[in-house]
């Protein structure tokens, strides 16, 4: 099977991991099509990367209802790519990571919507139907906008669990799909 060239950019912030490893799971499911998929902490950013993408995918942790100050000052740092309109037209998707089962996640990822969409971006989210509520289940959150996984405030190596990662990584196949369909 060949390898689409699009490129796909993961970008996250994650003070603990927990984050990061769903990013990466992501990124697996992603390679399945698309083999140019990128992974990259906010505090390190690739602007041109970003600029070059056909997908940006942003995620954070959820603290206190709402997402992360890093991401936050990601966003605020994007503002001359929103007047000059740089991202206008790529796909966006968001995800995010709590300790609680909620935790206000919906927040975080309606946030990463409105930015996306002040950017002009094109917005996909997780159509996976729950299996259940399971740590095992696919969606168990049944969260549509993007992907939610909870890490239960447990060790990285251990959390997020199991079907909250074959999630992240059936999400990761959907927006590389979505990428190819949209030429």
């Amino acid at each position: 099977m060949s390898l689409s060239s699009k490129t796909i950019v993961i970008v996250y912030h994650s003070p603990y991991g927990h984050t990061a490893k769903v990013a990466g799971y992501i990124a697996n499911g992603a390679k399945q099509s698309i083999a140019n998929v990128q992974v990259m902490d906010v505090e390190y950013v690739d602007w041109d990367a970003l600029d070059q993408a056909d997908a940006i995918v942003l995620g954070c942790p959820t603290y206190m209802g709402s997402m992360s100050a890093a991401m936050k000052l990601f966003m605020e740092q994007s503002s001359k790519r929103w007047l000059a309109r740089t991202w206008q037209g790529k796909l966006a998707a968001a995800f995010t990571n709590g300790g609680g089962l909620s935790g206000d996640k919906l927040a975080v990822l309606q946030q990463i919507n409105l930015f996306a969409m002040q950017h002009g971006m094109l917005w996909t989210g997780l159509p996976l139907m729950p299996t259940g509520r399971s740590n095992a289940d696919l969606n168990r959150m049944s969260s549509f906008l993007g992907l939610m996984t909870q890490s239960d405030n447990a060790p990285v190596d251990v959390t997020p669990p199991e079907g909250d990662l074959e999630t992240a990584f059936k999400f990761g196949e959907h927006i590389a799909q979505t990428v190819l369909r949209l030429n």
